[in-house]
């Protein structure tokens, strides 16, 4: 493997720093005594205080935690199925326009996606609020599910399954015990991600929820409007190290994944 060139590491540092360099400008004020991100007085967790101390923000965070864990859980659930569904697919152009619908759905701006949810619920008389972000949540994770689990679902040999079948293995058989461990990886890395989208997803949310149901990216921005204030800086920083914490997960399965240990087997 050749070496990364010098220019090519600074490009990749400068890069870094663009992106970053605001977040931690925002994460560091949100530790300042003083209201405002231009003169730093003093070390204070006061704002931090203040974002757990508001009962209708708490409320909010949980909210927005639950509908991201039932969005990515129930948006697994049907990602790993259709994967599979897609995978044993015997006519190949059905699958390939499947899966260009698929792409097309990631790739989409979120705003087309926020306003045809929006449009949808509308004709169908379903109230706007709890139930609306959650449906909206789990349609634009499926896709990423999906992306997840499939290479994984390629990458298995069909022997494995002929060799189950032929020892007498059932068709539950074959998918709980051979074909879910093997894409395992795949299905951690698909909910990880699903849930990440979730939790920092404002454009769809902004479109979808109604006056008595908010989320955090939601508040975010309506309390932005009024005037930035630190707290607004502590619950920012908040969301970030959450879905730091995240990304480091998905990345440690998806490395697990690259390194699949022996099924089953002895020496």
């Amino acid at each position: 493997m050749e070496k990364i060139s010098k220019s090519a590491k600074l490009y990749l540092a400068l890069v870094f720093i663009v992106l970053y360099a605001p977040i931690l400008y925002l994460i560091f004020y949100s530790f300042n005594s003083g209201g405002a991100m231009n003169n730093f007085e003093s070390f204070t967790w006061e704002h931090y205080a203040a974002v757990f101390s508001d009962t209708r923000l708490i409320m909010i965070l949980i909210n927005t935690v639950i509908v991201a864990l039932l969005s990515a859980l129930l948006a697994t659930i049907i990602g790993v199925f259709g994967s599979i569904g897609i995978v044993y697919m015997r006519n190949k152009s059905i699958r390939n326009s499947i899966l260009s619908l698929n792409n097309v759905l990631i790739v989409s701006p979120d705003v087309v996606i926020g306003a045809s949810f929006l449009i949808l619920f509308t004709m169908l008389g379903v109230k706007l609020g709890f139930a609306s972000v959650l449906m909206s949540h789990i349609a634009f994770s499926i896709p990423i599910v999906v992306l997840m689990v499939l290479p994984k679902l390629q990458e298995m040999n069909s022997s494995l399954i002929d060799a189950a079948a032929d020892l007498g293995a059932t068709r539950r058989d074959i998918f709980t015990r051979v074909i879910i461990p093997f894409i395992k990886p795949g299905i951690f890395a698909g909910f990880f991600m699903a849930l990440t989208y979730s939790l920092d997803d404002f454009a769809v949310t902004f479109f979808v929820t109604g006056n008595g149901f908010s989320t955090l990216s939601v508040e975010i921005y309506s309390m932005a409007r009024t005037g930035v204030t630190l707290t607004i800086n502590a619950l920012s920083g908040i969301i970030f190290i959450v879905t730091l914490i995240l990304v480091v997960g998905y990345y440690f399965i998806n490395q697990r994944g690259k390194n699949p240990v022996g099924m089953g087997g002895r020496k």
